[in-house]
């Protein structure tokens, strides 16, 4: 129910501006947030914001962390890429206009794959 895209392989220190559109709904009357899965480890919340614009960051580094929306996407950028940043990265919607982003009726989609080296 969302297609994100953006990611791909990148060297430290430079930044990625990843995309989500959805499928099915209007992603404009919803709260998105932003998720992560690194290789062996458990699904991390990392931002959310809601239909008002008002942005709520979860993730502990939030500063190199920026989300964002217009009428259409919902956006992640993620500045000074590290390699623990290496993961793959969801969209969620909550059910509702406000934060948090997550809800009982919606599959996890493909991500989008960010690889950071060097």
């Amino acid at each position: 129910q969302f297609v994100e895209s953006g990611g791909g392989l990148v060297q430290s220190g430079e930044s990625l501006k990843l995309s989500c559109v959805s499928s099915g709904f209007r992603i404009n009357s919803f709260a998105v947030g932003w998720f992560r899965q690194a290789p062996g480890k458990g699904r991390e919340p990392i931002s959310c914001i809601s239909v008002d614009g008002y942005r709520d960051y979860i993730i502990n580094d939030k500063d190199r962390f920026s989300i964002s929306r217009d009428e259409d996407k919902v956006y992640l950028e993620i500045m000074n890429l590290k390699p623990e940043d290496t993961a793959v990265y969801h969209c969620r919607r909550s059910l509702v206009r406000t934060c948090p982003a997550d809800n009982p009726v919606d599959s996890w989609g493909p991500g989008t794959r960010v690889t950071v080296y060097g």
